[in-house]
């Protein structure tokens, strides 16, 4: 039956994305916020679809956290999941990804209309460069920076580097850190074609003051909250590491 359920899901995606993407194409010469609050609907669409079909949904913990003003949204990566929940429950907002995902086909086209901060992972000194830069102009135009501080997408049960760039940035721009747990890879594992039914949870913490503060301490900061809050999850789901 999980079989059958995730290939429901996949055929909708294969369906929806490709039009979509098209469309994506289309307002490009809207502003960029509300070019991006359209866009966010095919992951509206998504969810409500993995819902549906896999009978995988999600509960939010903590948006009282959610601070007034633009922030730095630092989240814990373990699956696609979060990547379209992220922006159901936060301000408009842009990803820093690999440059590599906007040569995708159709995924990669709707993806740059949303003005992702694309940076090369293979030159560290124009990477930063870029991300500075970009960021910068992100924050001027309404946006919220979602950055994944490990760089890609962790099993559950295990810990990547926690890397200072995202804090680095956001100690340049004036903006908080907002901390975010998610332990969406317990029921959606990286780079698995099953969805497996239950319950994600995300849970956000309280805004985190980024001024004279130093990278690496704020890193380990939001390294600390988010490894503590996930070891403590009371339940565990079917992919959770026996």
């Amino acid at each position: 039956m999980i079989w059958i359920r995730s290939i429901l899901y996949w055929l909708g995606m294969a369906i929806i994305t490709p039009p979509y993407a098209v469309f994506c194409i289309l307002i490009l010469p809207l502003p960029p916020v509300l070019r991006t609050r359209i866009i966010t609907g095919w992951s509206r669409v998504l969810l409500w679809w993995l819902g549906v079909t896999c009978g995988l949904k999600g509960r939010i913990v903590g948006k009282e956290n959610i601070p007034a003003g633009p922030a730095m949204i630092v989240c814990k990566h373990q699956s696609a999941w979060e990547t379209m929940a992220l922006q159901m429950v936060f301000p408009p907002m842009v990803f820093v990804i690999k440059r590599e995902l906007l040569k995708l086909p159709f995924f990669g086209w709707g993806l740059k209309a949303t003005s992702p901060i694309a940076i090369d992972r293979s030159n560290r000194s124009e990477a930063q460069r870029m991300l500075m830069e970009q960021g910068q102009d992100r924050i001027r135009h309404g946006y919220w920076i979602t950055i994944f501080p490990e760089g890609t997408r962790i099993a559950p049960g295990e810990r990547g580097k926690y890397k200072p760039g995202g804090a680095r940035l956001a100690i340049s721009l004036g903006i908080p850190l907002v901390p975010v747990m998610v332990n969406a890879g317990e029921y959606w594992p990286r780079n698995s074609f099953l969805k497996h039914p239950g319950t994600i949870t995300m849970k956000i913490g309280k805004p985190i003051d980024t001024t004279g503060r130093d990278p690496l301490e704020l890193t380990r900061e939001v390294e600390d909250w988010i490894e503590t809050e996930l070891a403590a999850m009371p339940d565990r789901g079917p992919c959770f590491p026996k």
